[in-house]
């Protein structure tokens, strides 16, 4: 792929149409729905700047293409006075390669304060990406104020340690308490915040599994006839709790609760309900969830996991929203309008998109930014698979088993995740997810060829000559292309690395 004029990302048309000039004052910004959802023109010439957008969001997107097209100081906060600019005269035209260009941030295992939040609803936006998939509770904290239910956080938000890096010997731990959670007015300005930026904010409540904070603050949520609830506590150790939510209507009930409350927060057609990892030796030995799985006519405790995630989808769909979950929701059969996160490998995603599904890829193997970027030793806690800058920038969303079906329509798109055991403050959040999030979002929005075809040279000389330039004036904390600063390298904390192969095709 060649760049453009000082080395944007090639659009889908890119004329020079001669001669450059300074730029200074507002652009001539107008919407024509016959462009489409998103898409926008620019045209810079000696008269000025126009940007036709199909829609307020093309036009948006527009602007941050005549930022590219500027110095890295159009990147900064506030105007730093060397003059106008000097643009090229060019006339661009572009449009997304999908709708659904995200990141999720999980911030239920590190609490990210309000105001770090609101920093990466900029930094998606000025890479054109539109969806922020905030990870809310997990076993070691849940982060959502929810009225009625005040021990969620008073109780679910705070833990009293937490143990650094992710291995079995040495056991390192900050002994310190760790914690937090968002008001419903800190959400709402979240939302109100992105939305000006044209970026969704997607909840994601996480269920029946990764529950061990809500049941710790609410001990009837759990599997009471098997387990003293009462004496859990919220998670310090990472990995996947064993302690599940109840299959009960009481706990139904309780978590339409909380999801009545989130929908007048989040006005986004889509909730995230997890679904994943739910660990089920509680249900088999549970007598009421057996006498469930009986009353219900189910084949099994995946099929009551399916029917506890069928009950909130129709739940959902009454209220004019749509149900996303990880790939796990498609054992035991999955509600016709539910969506699907894949990140096992393909192979949940392509079954989910040949069964009707719409689909967001998203695979471990290859967009999950807490793994480690290099494998030199020296790298902050080794964790997970090795996801150079170049796996990342050759990673296509759509596998060949779905390529040029008619399935392929079902991938609404893409998203990277950044997992936060290992990411215990905003420098160490930077630092995993760039400059991979350029490379990502690079591939979510351009019409890229092939990943074999794709000139890496090429994007290596747009980010050397430009890009980190932004990613300095927005005040990024990136690992540097020649392998961490001295101060990012932090040995002595344990890891554990996975072998990968080097692409997964064969697993789609």
């Amino acid at each position: 792929m060649t760049g453009g004029p000082n080395l944007i990302p090639a659009p889908r048309r890119l004329e020079l149409t001669g001669g450059s000039g300074p730029v200074d004052g507002v652009p001539a910004c107008r919407v024509d729905p016959a462009l489409g959802p998103e898409a926008y023109r620019l045209t810079v010439s000696a008269d000025g700047v126009e940007i036709v957008g199909g829609d307020e969001a093309g036009v948006f997107w527009g602007r941050q293409t005549l930022r590219q097209l500027g110095r890295a100081d159009g990147f900064r906060r506030a105007p730093v006075d060397h003059g106008p600019a000097v643009l090229p005269h060019v006339l661009v035209e572009d449009a997304p390669r999908f709708a659904w260009r995200g990141l999720m941030l999980d911030v239920a295992r590190h609490f990210l304060a309000k105001d770090d939040v609101l920093r990466y609803v900029d930094l998606l936006a000025a890479h054109k990406l539109n969806v922020l998939h905030l990870h809310l509770t997990d076993d070691q904290g849940w982060r959502v104020q929810i009225e009625r239910y005040p021990r969620l956080t008073e109780v679910g938000a705070w833990r009293p340690r937490t143990r650094l890096g992710w291995g079995r010997e040495p056991e390192v731990w900050d002994e310190r308490p760790h914690g937090g959670f968002y008001t419903q007015d800190d959400l709402r300005e979240i939302v109100a915040y992105a939305a000006e930026r044209h970026v969704r904010v997607v909840p994601e409540i996480d269920l029946p599994g990764h529950s061990q904070a809500a049941i710790a603050a609410y001990p009837e949520l759990g599997n009471v006839d098997v387990v003293d609830t009462g004496a859990l506590r919220v998670k310090t150790e990472w990995g996947i709790s064993p302690h599940v939510l109840a299959p009960t209507d009481a706990v139904l009930a309780f978590y339409e609760g909380v999801f009545t409350e989130l929908l007048e927060i989040f006005p986004g057609r889509f909730v995230h309900i997890g679904g994943d990892e739910c660990l089920k030796d509680e249900w088999r030995r549970s007598p009421i969830a057996q006498g469930r799985i009986r009353e219900l006519g189910l084949g099994g405790e995946d099929e009551l996991q399916a029917w506890m995630i069928g009950h909130f989808a129709r739940w959902l769909a009454a209220r004019g929203r749509r149900l996303v979950g990880w790939d796990e929701i498609l054992q035991g059969g999955l509600a016709p309008g539910a969506a699907v996160m894949c990140w096992r490998w393909y192979t949940g995603g392509v079954a989910a998109a040949k069964a009707g599904h719409d689909v967001v890829m998203c695979p471990q193997q290859e967009v999950y930014l807490d793994h480690v970027q290099s494998a030199d030793p020296g790298e902050p806690v080794p964790f997970g698979w090795v996801h150079t800058l170049e796996d990342v920038y050759r990673f296509e969303p759509v596998p060949p088993s779905l390529s040029g079906t008619p399935h392929a329509v079902h991938v609404i798109g893409t998203q990277a995740n950044l997992w936060s055991e290992v990411t215990e403050s905003r420098a160490r959040v930077d630092y995993q997810v760039f400059p991979r999030l350029a490379a990502f979002a690079e591939v979510a929005w351009s019409a890229l060829p092939r990943p074999e075809a794709r000139d890496f040279g090429d994007f290596e000389r747009r980010m050397d000559a430009a890009h980190y330039a932004r990613l300095d004036a927005l005040g990024v904390a990136y690992r540097p292309p020649t392998g961490p600063h001295p101060w990012q390298r932090r040995p002595g904390i344990p890891g554990r690395m996975h072998d990968k192969p080097r692409r997964t095709w064969d697993m789609a």
